[in-house]
């Protein structure tokens, strides 16, 4: 197996349940974190070593590392077959790898289908020819790869199982230290260094602005343990030092936690709408990294909410329009709709409640019977 990033990390975490509870004696190695460590994954490298962003220097510098961690496994992986390959999510780094591990006999499934649907149209034939079976997250994507003569299964969105239909948001609160009737912004910059670099600075202008006016407001931002001496040094620059609390993960006791969310676009997107938050999407990189991304554009939504409702339900407010001044007035008008627009609020967590009950699958089982339905093709 190899996961990419914290959230590759998790899901394969929970693919992993799957497969021990089919088969419990399973071997498992390869590239991964903590979340698939607990479960007895043998992690050759850390997934963290193929954590990029965007078009960035960031990737020029350690795109040669990356292709020596791949050469190596491949090698490795050739040398000694393993009975499947699952590549989760990084297709970047994946998708051709199976193709090579494919070629040589070795079956693959790739765990999360590219999104093919909103930006790399051009990566179908890259699928077909590297995955044996794609496990999709999202209800329509298996239609969609049927269509060019992939193999695919919905399996649902691990995610909706892990979060409940109604978060305890008292419960959180008192986890984090706050009081039951406190005003609490979540902010979620990302993981990766580059997201910090880029957007936590945005974000703790915008917060700085709304303390002016809503001096009660709590401020919480969950860290990766790497990131926080960033963010901490990023949060005195921006003067809310003493201002934000800043948490080591817990990522998902924070969202359960606020009243809405300031938050970088990515899964952390979708786990925000699965805790039926308010929310402002925002991102910010490169200026040459979002032009080659916008090019590859292929809906007018970027956040993950805004994309699966086929709407903008939340603002969205990306690259040179994610000012600290669109982004705190953006936030004030979803904290103010609590008190003077309630209605707001209710639809929307309608709207969520609907998207997470069209997520919710018994996706460990789900994707272990369809990787036993390729070993099983494999063995006939």
């Amino acid at each position: 197996m190899v996961a990419g990033e914290t959230s590759g990390d998790l899901l394969a975490g929970l693919l992993l349940d799957g497969l021990r509870e089919k088969w419990p004696d399973v071997q498992s190695h390869g590239i991964g974190g903590p979340s698939m460590q607990e479960r007895g994954f043998d992690a050759w490298w850390q997934s963290e070593r193929l954590a990029v962003h965007g078009y960035s220097l960031e990737l020029i510098q350690k795109l040669f590392g990356i292709l020596k961690i791949r050469k190596q496994l491949r090698e490795r992986l050739l040398a000694n077959p393993p009975s499947v390959f699952i590549g989760v999510d990084a297709p970047d780094f994946n998708l051709g790898l199976e193709g090579q591990l494919r070629a040589a006999g070795i079956k693959t499934v790739h765990f999360v289908c590219p999104s093919i649907w909103a930006w790399r149209a051009d990566r179908v034939e890259k699928i077909r020819n590297s995955a044996d079976h794609v496990l999709c997250i999202f209800p329509f994507e298996p239609a969609l790869l049927a269509k060019h003569g992939i193999d695919a299964t919905y399996v649902g969105h691990p995610l909706a199982r892990v979060i409940p239909m109604q978060a305890d948001k008292l419960a959180a609160r008192a986890q984090l230290g706050l009081a039951a009737g406190d005003e609490v912004l979540a902010m979620l910059p990302g993981s990766r260094s580059a997201e910090v670099a880029y957007i936590a600075k945005p974000f703790f202008q915008a917060a700085a602005l709304l303390l002016q006016t809503r001096p009660g407001l709590k401020l919480v931002v969950p860290a990766v343990p790497r990131q926080r001496e960033k963010i901490e040094a990023m949060a005195r620059e921006c003067g809310i030092e003493g201002r934000v609390q800043i948490v080591t993960g817990q990522s998902h006791t924070v969202l359960a936690a606020c009243d809405c969310t300031l938050i970088a676009s990515g899964t952390a997107t979708l786990e925000a709408a699965l805790y039926k938050r308010p929310m402002v999407i925002s991102y910010h990189m490169h200026p040459i990294s979002w032009r080659l991304m916008k090019r590859k554009q292929l809906q007018p939504w970027v956040g993950l909410p805004n994309i699966l409702c086929g709407d903008f339900v939340v603002p969205e407010l990306l690259q040179d329009a994610a000012t600290p001044e669109a982004l705190a007035a953006a936030v004030q008008r979803w904290l103010d709709a609590y008190t003077q627009q309630p209605e707001i609020i209710q639809t929307l967590e309608q709207r969520f409640t609907a998207l997470h009950e069209s997520l919710l699958r018994d996706t460990p089982r789900l994707a272990a019977d369809a990787i036993e339905k390729v070993l099983a093709k494999s063995a006939g």
